[in-house]
């Protein structure tokens, strides 16, 4: 086998970066993960993930972990309520019995979204704890976070903010879109999409969003107008996330001077540039448990590439950036990390260059595909017409 003692180092305890360090403990393979998170309990995760067949369901079959997938499902997440911007309700999945299992947007040639098949949901931190269960004892380095590394030998001396160091043989980088292991291997920069996101949550939204909460029905909210959008759902945990989505410039947050910790600010902002919403809308304001991320959309070129290497690749986020309205990031880095995996011990390569160099091919050549699907998306969904083609989508999908 191409690893057989050596030492393999994962930049990242994200999906795609535990489900590598899965697949390759099932090669018995030396690996070791370093996450930047003090412990498992610390990371606020974000909005539940569905996972669709060819992709994150596929790979956790690989990883036999199916049945605890299936265990932790949330089975009304996927269900959606559209609105538009007066809060009319315009759709209602939980009235249908067949479910089109969305996560905000999917995939489809030329559409919203593909949604011909049931996708089943998972909270994040049910999913991460999944797969951190499926681990060997000590593989993960907490309180890791990356801050350089310097060739050595055939590999990397890695160095951390923590003061400690160690050598790997191979390094994956699963470390996410501000990736700081990337810049090793490729200096490509990512391309702003022209939209920005505002995300909020709602900490105990039960009874701090009492309406909005109850309205949910556990599921889904889609509400678009004005070439805008507001998304919401609950997470286990009893917390609402939610997603203001609208075309802004590039340089609006630092030209605004906008504080995201001034809550009032955040609302005087909302009711200028949402101007024309419904009232009703304000419950997402309104808590004192109530915290804001600003998420400004970026992805890499299409027809991004680099040199390979033989000690160093990319999975995920940090290799392939995009926007979130098709629903693609976990899921590609979850088939990133099966594909991956695979190379690395199928013994079909001759070295770890020709296998790594097949894998970054084949992940650039779907990535792209991806992104290119993602970018469409995002122009429907900030669209005139995008409310009508939402509920068109859903009501044929639900015949």
């Amino acid at each position: 086998m191409l690893l057989q003692d050596k030492q393999a180092a994962i930049i990242g305890g994200g999906m795609g970066g535990l489900l590598l360090a899965r697949l390759l403990q099932m090669k018995n393979v030396d690996v070791k993960v370093y996450e930047r998170d003090l412990n498992q309990e610390v990371r606020v995760q974000g909005s539940p993930l569905d996972l669709h067949e060819d992709s994150g369901l596929k790979a956790m079959k690989h990883a036999n972990l199916l049945d605890e997938f299936y265990a932790n499902i949330r089975p009304n997440a996927s269900k959606a309520l559209i609105l538009d911007k007066d809060f009319k309700l315009h759709f209602d999945e939980h009235n249908i019995q067949k479910t089109a299992a969305t996560q905000i947007l999917g995939t489809g040639k030329n559409s919203l979204q593909d949604i011909s098949k049931p996708r089943p949901e998972i909270d994040r931190s049910a999913l991460r704890n999944v797969l951190l269960n499926s681990l060997q004892s000590e593989t993960i380095s907490w309180n890791s976070q990356f801050s350089w590394m310097k060739r050595e030998n055939d590999g990397w001396r890695l160095h951390f903010k923590n003061g400690t160091s160690t050598y790997a043989d191979l390094v994956i980088a699963a470390d996410g879109a501000n990736s700081k292991v990337r810049q090793y291997l490729s200096l490509e920069k990512p391309i702003y999409s022209g939209i920005t996101m505002i995300e909020g949550t709602i900490y105990n939204a039960k009874e701090n969003a009492p309406n909005l909460f109850e309205f949910s029905k556990g599921g889904k909210v889609l509400a678009l107008g004005n070439e805008q959008t507001i998304m919401y759902g609950t997470k286990g945990d009893g917390s609402l996330m939610f997603l203001l989505s609208s075309k802004i410039p590039e340089n609006w947050i630092k030209k605004s001077d906008l504080n995201f910790k001034d809550n009032q600010k955040i609302f005087e902002w909302f009711n200028e540039v949402y101007k024309e919403w419904s009232p009703k809308w304000h419950e997402l304001f309104k808590s004192n448990e109530l915290y804001f991320i600003p998420r400004p959309q970026y992805y890499f070129p299409l027809n991004q590439a680099w040199k390979t290497q033989a000690n160093l690749t990319l999975i995920g986020d940090a290799a392939h950036r995009m926007p979130p309205f098709a629903g693609k990031g976990a899921n590609l880095a979850m088939l990133d990390a099966l594909d991956l995996a695979d190379f690395l011990t199928n013994d079909e390569f001759i070295d770890i260059k020709t296998a790594i160099s097949s894998f970054e091919k084949r992940m650039l050549e779907r990535a792209a595909i991806a992104t290119k699907e993602t970018l469409e998306n995002g122009e429907q969904i900030h669209s005139k017409e995008a409310l009508g083609k939402l509920v068109s989508i859903f009501k044929g999908a639900n015949l």
